[in-house]
C-alpha cells in the first residue's frame, strides 16, 4: 500500500485530499505544522478541526512545532521586506521554506515516508522529453494557486501530490459532504494567514515597525500631505493616501532612504519593463535567449504576453507588449506557456 503524507491545514480542501486519498487506498498520514504564535483560527481551530478530519478517517496525526521556522522564514521576511519600502510576497517563501521542504523532510526523517500531498489546487505532470517535472495551473482558474507554487524545486514536485488539481472548488465542497466531513460548511480561509491572526496587515506590520512619520510628495518633490510610515503603503495603491486632487493620486513610488511616499496619476503608476531576480525554473531549464511568455504579476491578475530578457547575472528583464499598472517590488512574476508554469522570480526595485 502506498503510504502519503497529507499536510492538513484544518480546512475543507486538505481535509478532501485527505479523504480521496484515503479513500483510494492510500496509507495516510495527517500532518499540521503549528506556525503561528500565540492565538489564530489558521492555528488553533485548524489543528482541532485537523485532528478532528484524522479521527474520522481512522488515519494518524502529527502535529510539528515549526513556529520558530515560520518567525524567521515569513514573519521577520515581511518585517524586513515592508522596511526597506517592497511589498513581500509570503505564500511563495512559505510554500517552499516553512510547508513543503520542512514537510518532506518530517515524512521522510520521522516518518520513513516519500510521498507528500496537499490540498493545493494545482496539477503535476512528467514531460519525458525535457525530463522535467511540470507545474500546471488547475483546472479550476478561479482558485488556481500555481502562482504560489513556483519556487518549488525538482525534488519537490517530484514526490508530491495535489488531489484536488483536476476538480473545481464546488466539486470539492460535494465530495465532503459526500464523505460526511465536518470541514464541509466550512468558510475558505484568508488568502493570508497573518491577516486572520491579527485582523489586518496594517495591525501586523505596527506590531513590529515603528510608525514614523514622513512626507507625501508628488513625483516633482512637492510636499502634498504627511504619511505614519511606508509599510501602510504599497505601489498601485489609491485608497487611503489621504490627499484631495483633481485626479486620483496612486502611490507610484516608496523612497525608504527619505522616508516619503511618492504619488501620481494612474499613467504614472504603469511601467513597460522590470527586472526579475532569485528565479526559479520549473518546467523548462533556464533559457540562455530571449524567450515569449506570459507573465501574472500579482496572484488575482490576468496573465499578459511578455518578452522575457536573461541577464548576465541570472536575473530576467520582462518587456511588456503593453505597460502594466503597479508592478510592485517584491511581489512575484511567474511566467506561463498557457497551462504549464515555466518559472517565476521576484520583481526588483529600480
Amino acid at each position: 500500500m502506498n503510504k502519503v503524507v497529507v499536510g492538513l491545514s484544518g480546512g475543507v480542501d486538505s481535509s478532501v485530499a485527505a479523504a480521496t486519498l484515503h479513500h483510494q487506498g492510500y496509507d495516510v498520514i495527517g500532518l499540521t505544522l503549528w506556525l503561528m504564535k500565540g492565538k489564530g483560527q489558521c492555528c488553533s481551530e485548524g489543528m482541532i478541526d485537523a485532528a478532528s478530519l484524522c479521527e474520522e478517517l481512522g488515519i494518524p496525526h502529527h502535529i510539528v512545532d515549526s513556529r520558530d521556522v515560520f518567525q524567521a522564514n515569513i514573519i521577520d521576511y515581511l518585517v524586513s521586506g515592508y522596511e526597506s519600502g517592497v511589498t513581500p510576497l509570503p505564500c511563495s517563501q512559505c510554500n517552499k521554506a516553512v510547508k513543503f521542504g520542512p514537510m518532506l523532510h518530517y515524512a521522510t526523517e520521522k516518518l520513513g515516508v516519500t510521498q507528500i500531498a496537499t490540498g493545493h489546487y494545482a496539477r503535476i505532470q512528467y514531460d519525458e522529453i525535457s525530463k522535467r517535472y511540470q507545474l500546471l495551473r488547475a483546472v479550476d482558474r478561479n482558485k488556481d494557486q500555481s502562482y504560489f507554487l513556483y519556487d518549488l524545486t525538482q525534488d519537490i514536485l517530484a514526490v508530491s501530490v495535489f488531489p484536488l488539481g483536476n476538480q473545481t472548488k464546488e466539486e470539492t465542497r460535494r465530495i465532503a459532504t459526500e464523505f460526511g466531513l465536518k470541514t464541509a460548511d466550512k468558510p475558505d480561509s484568508q488568502d493570508l494567514c497573518l491577516i486572520e491572526a491579527h485582523g489586518s496587515m496594517r495591525d501586523f506590520l505596527d506590531k513590529y515597525i515603528k510608525p514614523t512619520e514622513g512626507d507625501i510628495v508628488d513625483l516633482d518633490g512637492t510636499v502634498l500631505g504627511k504619511h505614519t510610515g511606508i509599510h501602510h503603503y504599497t505601489i498601485g495603491q489609491r485608497k487611503g493616501i489621504g490627499i484631495a486632487a483633481p485626479e486620483p493620486l496612486y502611490v507610484v513610488n516608496l523612497d525608504p532612504v527619505m522616508n516619503r511616499v511618492v504619488v501620481g496619476s494612474r499613467d504614472n503608476a504603469g511601467k513597460s519593463d522590470c527586472i526579475v531576480s532569485r528565479l526559479n525554473w520549473v518546467s523548462i531549464s533556464e533559457p540562455s535567449t530571449p524567450i515569449r511568455a506570459e507573465v501574472q504579476i500579482r496572484y488575482r491578475t490576468s496573465a499578459v504576453e511578455v518578452n522575457v530578457i536573461p541577464l548576465l547575472n541570472g536575473t530576467i528583464k520582462l518587456v511588456f507588449d503593453e505597460p502594466q499598472f503597479g508592478i510592485t517590488p517584491g511581489q512575484a512574476a511567474v511566467l506561463y506557456d498557457g497551462e504549464v508554469l515555466l518559472g517565476g522570480g521576484i520583481i526588483e526595485r529600480d
